[in-house]
């Protein structure tokens, strides 16, 4: 099999007959469909087994049919608009946040050139010189979608919950670039196929280490999962931007969440590890990065990542606002720029007939990793907790007189709140109520209930 067997000419794309590219564009979309039907079975399976619970188990052979009978349940429900929504946009904006997703997914590579009903053509829907940063476009305007769901559903709460989602975006998507950026300048294309084509011998996760990580962060950031699922805290603001949504709008936002968790899977499959190449020791064989099996070997690796989301989820709290910003401004971004000026460098040696660039790329890539890793475990441990220097034990409080506790007031905050150890409550007097006859002559009874 020769290299121009393997991998697709881009003069190939843009060829196919009408029929093939439906073809190619009804497999993509069945995929997108099915995949987070059964990411949420696999989801809620997977977290039941790490947190020692039992998970679905009544709807089908071992709750096997769960995600199809809620999708049915959400389809049957009713819609309801509230009044004060301005309805045009409350509709569109679940469109608005589903579709993108939909499209980004056009010039991912789900394996090399192939022949289907005697014409040759590669596994991908189409490619593009930019084909990378289309896919970055395409997954920002689904924010829109968010934005204008909190903003169209005349509450506040949603309102809150789509501002905080256009900020975490704008946040993350800036490192995310960045770590794209260094891709482009190994590879030195911005297509998707010959990004794969340069990873045949080493895949970027070795060469480009401190990209992968920040990209890994950025992902789960860009979808709104946990830990830093804050535009969608349940705790702080009943459901974030779709508080106000149900029946199929609210369905689309979840198809919209899942589908761009596969996206973004899939992209990071693509950049770093090899796209649809196999993985070692598959690679030794012949075979492996030719015909139909790199399809399996790319699904599996995009599966993978979909693994990871499910794992942080079950293990990892809500970070705060302020740690989850932190984290964007202070630590990933400036780190991109610094390895995107290594990449650069390296680069340009190359260019001047230095290459050097595998030990190189490889040692700076650990030393900025391991700088990364201690930036964040300085900044997200959590803060130690001192002791006060004499506390008060339960048996000494009958020996304290009233004088020596510390004084409390309940409704300094506005409302009543019980008191901390080494507090006590003051003490309390009824005030008369003065009461006026119905029949009085005007002079005023105080009863007292003392």
């Amino acid at each position: 099999m020769t290299i121009a067997a393997v991998y697709p000419d881009p003069a190939l794309f843009g060829h196919d007959p009408w029929w093939l590219v439906l073809g190619k564009a009804l497999a993509v979309f069945v995929f997108l469909v099915l995949t987070p039907l059964l990411t949420i079975l696999a989801e809620r399976k997977v977290m039941a087994w790490m947190q020692m619970r039992v998970g679905p188990n009544r709807v089908g052979p071992r709750g096997m049919l769960q995600s199809l009978a809620d999708g049915i349940k959400l389809a049957l429900k009713e819609g309801i608009v509230p009044k004060g929504v301005d309805k045009p946009i409350y509709i569109i904006a679940p469109i608005i946040a589903a579709v993108p997703a939909f499209m980004a997914f056009a010039v991912i590579p789900f394996g090399p050139a192939v022949s289907i009903f005697g014409h040759y053509t590669p596994l991908q829907l189409t490619d593009l010189p930019v084909a990378v940063l289309y896919v970055l476009a395409a997954t920002s305007i689904g924010v829109y979608g968010i934005v204008l769901a909190g903003w169209a559903s005349g509450s506040t709460y949603p309102l809150l919950g789509g501002l905080r989602s256009t900020a975490q975006v704008i946040s993350y998507e800036i490192a995310m670039a960045l770590s794209f950026a260094a891709v482009f300048l190994d590879a030195g294309t911005m297509s998707t196929s010959g990004i794969v084509a340069s990873q045949e011998h080493t895949w970027y996760i070795f060469l480009l280490l401190p990209s992968f990580l920040i990209y890994v962060t950025s992902m789960v950031g860009e979808t709104n999962r946990a830990p830093f699922d804050l535009p969608e805290a349940e705790g702080e603001l009943v459901g974030g931007f779709h508080t106000e949504y149900s029946s199929l709008s609210f369905a689309m936002f979840m198809l919209a969440e899942y589908v761009n968790m596969v996206t973004v899977s899939a992209l990071a499959t693509t950049l770093f590890l090899g796209g649809w190449h196999a993985p070692f020791p598959l690679s030794l064989w012949d075979g492996a990065n030719s015909g139909w099996w790199p399809v399996l070997w790319f699904t599996l690796k995009v599966w993978g990542f979909l693994f990871v989301f499910v794992w942080l989820r079950a293990t990892l709290p809500r970070l705060r606002y302020d740690q989850f910003m932190g984290l964007g401004w202070k630590i990933l971004i400036p780190i991109s720029l610094v390895w995107v000026m290594i990449v650069a460098t390296v680069r340009a040696f190359r260019n001047d007939g230095y290459d050097a660039r595998t030990i190189t790329l490889v040692v700076a890539g650990l030393v900025v990793a391991l700088v990364v890793v201690a930036l964040l475990w300085k900044r997200l441990r959590p803060g130690r907790v001192h002791a006060p220097e004499k506390p008060v034990e339960p048996r000494d409080r009958a020996e304290l007189s009233p004088e020596t506790l510390e004084p409390f007031d309940p409704m300094a905050g506005g409302y009543p709140v019980p008191p901390m150890p080494g507090q006590t409550l003051p003490a309390f007097r009824r005030t008369p109520v003065s009461v006026t006859g119905a029949h009085s002559t005007g002079s005023t009874q105080e009863n007292s209930d003392d």
